[in-house]
């Protein structure tokens, strides 16, 4: 391992518990019947123990789009051409994607994050350019990254969790964007969970059963190739992976070292989320998990995490969409932890039984 890699193994501070036993004693003390909110309350604790504070504030968000190009799109296994990543980044900097348009409902900080693009952009508002390759190479034939590829986007991910943090941002949402990318997501969910390719294969981009063929075929071809250097998170990452993949693991490792917590979307970010979890076991308690996506392997790797999701609805955009739809939720479980009076301040009488 590069001495520059250290960083991913470091210690994770845990979430404040005398702070989250102190939120939750407080939430008894608030004019409802106890445990009547749910969830939210959980959240609400949550966010204080993140918070260190026992009135937590959910008001800026960060949302980090990064956007690569995956070698397996020869194989087939996209509805969809490789053009399509940097069309789709033009429509992100004009602000005609989903995520965009939720990104301005939520007056949230946004941009997008260029990692891996097979052709070069012009310079465009919203967008960084970090690229660090056209795309990673075909996982049928060879890795997908290089060490120095897979060093470079993580390192990319880590740069916009230090910049969110230094923002005072109080939540981080990654998003994607990578023509085959489920395919790559899902081959490093099939190899972490030890489960067949075919359990896992969904219709991504929306391909039809020829082309589920297709991506299990891949997958499975890259999985006996690769099978005897996958013996590690990291090294599972650098044969399976994308560039936009190791970036959101970048990310998500770099948020949890900050104290600031993520709200992992669908899919592909949550196969990001597994690896991440996997290199690092002390990230775990700084994920909240947003969506169920209707990719048949999203839910086997939220339960290899005991990830409870917010909503089901059936989504599988990505880009962040999911996640950004969760935010009002976990607004008002700030909001209800910080802003509702105890029985004391209302001068309202207590359960007595």
């Amino acid at each position: 391992m590069s001495d520059s890699l250290e960083w991913l193994y470091q210690p994770i501070q845990p979430l404040n518990a005398q702070c989250h036993a102190e939120a939750q004693a407080y939430q008894n003390q608030l004019t409802k019947p106890p445990g009547s909110l749910g969830r939210l309350e959980q959240l609400g604790a949550l966010f204080a123990a993140a918070q260190g504070q026992l009135k937590p504030v959910l008001k800026k968000v960060s949302i980090r789009v990064f956007a690569a190009d995956h070698g397996v799109a020869e194989e087939g296994v996209s509805a969809f051409p490789q053009e399509v990543t940097v069309e789709m980044v033009r429509n992100f900097s004009r602000g005609g994607a989903a995520i965009t348009v939720l990104a301005r409902q939520l007056g949230a900080d946004f941009k997008v994050v260029n990692v891996g693009t097979l052709t070069e952009l012009e310079s465009l508002p919203q967008v960084e350019d970090a690229r660090i390759a056209a795309g990673t190479a075909n996982f049928c034939r060879q890795p997908a990254m290089s060490p120095a590829q897979l060093e470079a986007a993580l390192a990319c991910g880590r740069r916009a969790a230090e910049q969110a943090a230094d923002q005072g941002v109080q939540l981080f949402i990654g998003g994607e964007m990578g023509i085959a990318n489920t395919t790559a997501a899902t081959a490093l969910a099939a190899a972490l969970l030890e489960q067949p390719a075919r359990s896992l294969v969904g219709p991504g981009t929306g391909v039809d059963s020829a082309g589920i063929d297709r991506k299990t075929t891949a997958i499975d071809r890259a999985l006996a190739l690769h099978q005897a250097k996958l013996d590690s998170p990291l090294a599972t990452l650098q044969h399976l992976g994308g560039l936009e993949i190791a970036a959101l693991c970048g990310a998500y490792l770099g948020c949890a070292r900050r104290g600031l917590p993520v709200l992992v979307d669908g899919f592909i970010t949550t196969s990001a989320a597994l690896v991440a979890s996997r290199i690092n076991p002390q990230l775990r308690p700084w994920l909240l998990f947003s969506h169920n996506s209707a990719e048949p392997g999203h839910r086997l790797m939220q339960q290899a995490m005991d990830a409870e999701p917010l909503l089901d609805l059936g989504m599988r955009l990505g880009e962040g969409s999911g996640a950004a739809v969760c935010v009002p939720l976990l607004q008002s479980a700030c909001r209800l932890q910080s802003e509702m009076a105890t029985f004391a301040e209302a001068a309202v009488s207590e359960n007595i039984c």
